[in-house]
């Protein structure tokens, strides 16, 4: 039976415990069923915030596990809130094609009803994003197309912000892809994942933390024709500027590495991203934008070694008290 999108599921106890709450988001169906998104809850220390709140987007082969970077919010006095996308971490079901979308913007439905809730329903007045990966592509483009009075500003975290490779094999490479988008999108791009990044940060391996496998595997999820279209296309948006209404903090590690063994640069670099490429357009998501070179930093920098972390932490701090709070 298929869902309308005014049903309300009532928050549950999140897979985290508590105080983590879930909340499912019924969503327009699309070619593949019924579709949901899901919204985690984490109150701030002590009562709780009445005006002050996070919003958290993931990246690609991700969902939001990282209750350590939700804990340093909620401490400094902010509702934290996590949002998993479409058929991606809680919100993925067995009919759907894992990660999929065919344009960045349809994420849009989801981000809109989480932010309802947040300002509207919760009553939050000031609200900063966070996002990591794509979602740090996604989300400035949904603040500069949606410009939300309640966004006072936005903490983005290795944002994908170009493809990696050559300014040739991009400039070649691109037509093909949305070429190739636009005729056969469920057409599986074939690609070597050594699974040396995700291996890194589990615990079972060689990492500290802990997160379900099934929900970010090891070695990515399966990627699709009509999704890279769809990342070229909003890379496309902010190349050509943006203008979040709200000041920027862009982070990622001081180098890239590329390996397939695990080294200590798997621990100290970001090994999915080309840290040149984030700092070269940091500046197109707006014109109050702050750029910093975590040294040291894994591809998600609040997932890096302790005193890596600590000092990533640092910089979200002194930066907050100097232009947010």
């Amino acid at each position: 039976m298929t869902l309308d999108t005014t049903t309300i599921f009532e928050p549950v106890v999140d897979r985290l415990g508590a105080p983590y709450t879930a909340e499912t988001l019924v969503l327009t169906p699309d070619d593949e069923g019924d579709v949901f998104a899901t919204l985690v809850k984490r109150p701030a220390a002590g009562r709780g915030s009445r005006t002050r709140a996070v919003l958290h987007v993931h990246g690609f082969s991700d969902y939001f596990f990282q209750k350590e970077f939700a804990e340093w919010w909620t401490k400094r006095g902010y509702d934290f809130y996590a949002l998993d996308l479409r058929k991606y971490g809680r919100s993925l079901r067995d009919h759907q094609t894992p990660n999929y979308v065919s344009d960045l913007s349809t994420y849009f439905e989801e981000i809109d009803q989480a932010w309802e809730r947040i300002t509207e329903r919760d009553g939050h007045t000031s609200v900063i994003v966070t996002a990591h990966s794509t979602g740090g592509l996604t989300m400035p483009l949904w603040a500069d197309e949606r410009r939300p009075e309640a966004l006072s500003a936005m903490v983005l975290n290795s944002p994908w912000f170009d493809l990696q490779g050559s300014t040739f094999l991009r400039l070649v490479g691109t037509p093909v892809i949305k070429q190739l988008g636009s005729r056969r999108p469920k057409f599986h791009i074939k690609r070597h994942v050594s699974g040396i990044y995700a291996r890194s940060l589990h615990r079972d391996h060689e990492g500290e933390w802990e997160f379900e496998l099934d929900l970010k595997p090891l070695t990515s999820f399966p990627v699709y024709a009509g999704w890279l279209k769809a990342i070229r296309e909003g890379h496309d948006r902010l190349h050509a500027g943006l203008n979040v209404p709200a000041p920027v903090l862009v982070l990622s590690s001081d180098q890239s590495h590329w390996t397939v063994h695990m080294t200590e640069a798997a621990h100290t670099a970001d090994l999915v991203l080309d840290v040149t490429q984030i700092r070269r357009w940091a500046t197109a998501v707006g014109t109050d934008v702050t750029y910093k070179a975590i040294a040291g930093a894994r591809h998600d920098v609040v997932l890096s070694l302790p005193d890596v972390r600590a000092h990533a932490y640092d910089v979200i701090g002194r930066w907050l008290t100097a232009w947010v709070e």
